[in-house]
């Protein structure tokens, strides 16, 4: 996911950006740990299934996943970031804070951070869910 972040932003505008590294890690670790989670879970409810039934099992999964882990990944990187100019942990000002700063994180990255996944991270998303279905018996 992070070669595909990488390429999107190559295409995009030439990898002139401030954050590259930070991105790198971000789509890495979405990747890495949607697919340390969510194989061995799918697996093991898309066994003896047929393989059309696996194949979409693993699609949904990876998809939903790397997206959703990716988008807690970055919020948690803006909570950090702005966590400075927030209340005392604990408080109900920090509660809200730490809601919101998580929502408004979530969206951005919906609006922007999810098109970096294209083009190449959907091709690798069909390639890896056609091998796991064959091999999942």
């Amino acid at each position: 996911m992070s070669t595909s972040a990488i390429t999107a932003l190559y295409l995009r505008n030439g990898l002139l950006t401030s954050h590259i590294a930070a991105l790198t890690l971000v789509y890495f670790f979405g990747g890495a740990l949607s697919w340390l989670i969510l194989v061995p879970l799918t697996q093991r409810f898309a066994r003896r299934r047929p393989t059309g039934a696996r194949f979409a099992a693993f699609f949904l999964a990876l998809s939903i996943g790397t997206a959703a882990i990716t988008a807690f990944l970055f919020a948690m990187d803006y909570r950090w970031f702005y966590s400075r100019w927030h209340a005392p942990f604990g408080s109900l000002i920090w509660i809200f804070q730490f809601l919101f700063t998580g929502a408004s994180a979530v969206y951005q990255f919906a609006v922007l951070g999810l098109t970096l996944f294209l083009p190449f991270g959907l091709l690798c998303l069909t390639a890896v869910s056609a091998y796991l279905a064959r091999r999942a018996r």
